[in-house]
């Protein structure tokens, strides 16, 4: 099942303060980066973010996106300024990204 614009919007919302976040719609679902760096996605209308030290601090939910993906943690924080915050810590732990040829 393919995730809707409407809850991007809602996701994206949520994510106004965050620094610089860009997304990419890739298979009916969308990836979710903050300054390059992929850190989550809305997967069948869910909100995950990747398994980092500082998402597991706050996070406590493990769930699939996808049949054969890595487990991700569902965002249950309604907070502005906390996923703000979150997505910021969670920066240093994600890979950079790759420099295109």
């Amino acid at each position: 099942m393919a995730s809707s614009e409407e809850y991007l919007d809602y996701v994206l919302d949520l994510l106004s303060i965050a620094p610089e976040i860009t997304t990419r719609k890739m298979m009916g679902e969308y990836m979710l980066y903050s300054c390059g760096r992929i850190f989550g996605g809305v997967y069948d209308d869910r909100f995950l973010v990747k398994d980092t030290p500082a998402s597991r601090a706050v996070l406590s939910t493990y769930e699939m996106p996808y049949e054969g993906g890595s487990p991700m943690l569902l965002v249950d924080i309604e907070d502005r300024v906390a996923l703000a915050e979150l997505i910021a810590e969670m920066l240093p732990d994600l890979p950079a990204p790759k420099k295109r040829k």
